[in-house]
């Protein structure tokens, strides 16, 4: 089985400031620079040939470049604790970039992806007991904002789970025109 999804990946130096804007506080599950990306579509765990299928689909995806920024920090509430992340603008191209890769999933034989697609790069992760650290870093950082940076390309990863956590592999790079 192969665990995938589609994602940018933001250059380095946005990479850096993310990190950099990063508590090292211990109430909160912060991501690693290998984690840092902008999901597309989580396509999950799928077997060889619909693994192949799907890079070949996606491979056909046609879009423009474009340019996106960070524009502050949100959070995401769920019953046992929640996501601190990054938001992204502007979002109709990089929405528009997401529906073309839901279009070619279904093509490629997946179900449809029923949430919302909110571009954001997640952060950290917390459970119920540290949500007033989730708060805190949320309204020390709420203004934290970046250059654009220019996107070039999408990337289908692989998702490695082990017990230290994800481990990334990117798979194929898509150039956009």
């Amino acid at each position: 089985m192969h665990r995938l999804f589609a994602a940018i990946r933001p250059p380095e130096a946005i990479r850096d400031q993310l990190i950099d804007a990063m508590d090292d506080g211990p109430e909160l599950k912060w991501v690693g620079d290998e984690q840092v990306h902008l999901t597309l579509r989580f396509i999950g765990e799928v077997e060889r040939p619909l693994a192949e299928d799907i890079a070949a689909a996606l491979a056909r995806v046609r879009a423009e470049r474009f340019a996106l920024s960070i524009a502050g920090i949100g959070r995401f509430d769920r019953r046992g604790g929640g996501a601190l992340w990054a938001g992204i603008v502007p979002k109709p191209p990089v929405a528009a970039l997401a529906a073309k890769i839901e279009r070619a999933c279904l093509a490629a034989g997946l179900a449809p992806e029923h949430r919302a697609f909110h571009p954001h790069i997640t952060l950290a992760r917390w459970t119920r007991a540290s949500a007033h650290a989730a708060d805190a870093f949320a309204q020390r950082t709420r203004a934290l904002a970046s250059e654009p940076w220019p996107v070039e390309a999408f990337t289908l990863f692989e998702s490695h789970l082990s017990r230290h956590g994800a481990h990334y592999e990117a798979v194929a790079d898509y150039p956009l025109v």
